[in-house]
């Protein structure tokens, strides 16, 4: 799931006293660019609409990043992969980043810029990753991509380097779910940051009862997205669909969660980071005040996005380095 807002939508009432103005201005905006007018919806419509908030909010790159589109072998084919190289070489750890979008939606363009400034921020290589998505590929299908990128990166892309994983929303669902299918292997990632991500915690309560209705991602938004998928084809206790339903959480490594208080996910990452510290492990929950689903887009619009999007580059940096976050 990813900033896509529905036009159902609101920044009412309900959360004008925590929404700043500026994050406000940034829901409107994406309104008036995701919307789909009458009709039914569709992927391909859902798609267009989201990659037109995409191009629209796209920020270009910090001086001196360098791309590369290249492709990995995967257990159904190529899977398509951006290189970002910052401007003092490829640094001391590779970063793997899965985008958001719900399964359903995103690419390499929709998070070109996001993780072109990742790369310079924390100063690494980072390899982003074009996975199979619903409705045309079902559930294992996108984690199979998504393992298949990080055993790339473990048997030669990483070069012997540590593997850090990120992700933003379903990106999130995926960083999380790898983490835990290669710990205990060679190579098994350093750290993971992930950022609003969605986990597979209990619909019925908390965050989700809460901001059941938080601009960015509704309950339409999120119907809309389960529609793309069968479910019959994932089991309720898959903890490569859902990470928190897992009943293993030890050997993970240092692990930081960015969630959004306007959001529906917005306790996956709390409740995630105590499954980890309950295991014995590290791990960090923070909620960004006043934020929404999909705030990575408004890091140079809204000053609180801003802030949060420092502490994920912070994050970042710092599991690359080898260091906890200072957070």
């Amino acid at each position: 799931m990813d900033g896509h807002a529905e036009n159902t939508a609101k920044s009412g009432p309900d959360y004008d006293w925590v929404i700043a103005p500026d994050t406000r201005a940034f829901i409107r905006e994406s309104r008036e660019l995701t919307a789909t007018g009458p009709g039914p919806v569709t992927a391909a419509i859902r798609r267009a609409a989201y990659n037109r908030a995409c191009v629209h909010f796209h920020a270009g790159h910090p001086p001196g990043v360098t791309t590369e589109d290249f492709a990995i072998d995967g257990p159904h084919g190529p899977i398509p992969c951006r290189r970002y190289l910052p401007p003092g070489g490829p640094g001391a750890a590779l970063i793997i980043y899965y985008h958001g979008g719900g399964f359903v939606v995103g690419g390499l363009d929709s998070h070109d810029d996001v993780c072109a400034e990742m790369c310079v921020g924390a100063g690494c290589e980072l390899v982003s990753v074009d996975y199979r998505m619903a409705p045309e590929f079902q559930h294992p299908a996108y984690f199979d991509d998504a393992f298949a990128a990080w055993a790339w990166a473990a048997e030669t892309g990483a070069a012997g380097r540590p593997i850090v994983l990120s992700g933003d929303s379903a990106g999130g669902t995926l960083a999380a779910a790898v983490t835990q299918a290669a710990r205990g292997k060679a190579g098994a990632p350093a750290g993971q940051v992930l950022i609003y991500p969605s986990l597979g915690g209990d619909p019925t309560r908390g965050s989700y009862a809460l901001n059941a209705d938080a601009p960015m991602l509704s309950k339409a938004d999120r119907d809309f997205y389960a529609s793309q998928r069968d479910f019959s084809l994932v089991p309720e206790d898959d903890p490569r669909a859902y990470p928190l339903r897992d009943t293993d959480f030890s050997g993970l490594p240092m692990t930081v969660c960015i969630n959004a208080q306007c959001d529906p996910l917005a306790d996956d990452g709390k409740d995630y980071r105590d499954a980890i510290l309950a295991a014995g492990g590290r791990a960090i929950s923070i909620e960004e005040p006043g934020l929404v689903h999909g705030f990575l887009r408004a890091r140079h619009r809204s000053v609180g996005a801003r802030a949060a999007f420092g502490r994920i580059v912070e994050s970042l940096r710092a599991l690359c380095a080898g260091e906890p976050p200072a957070l």
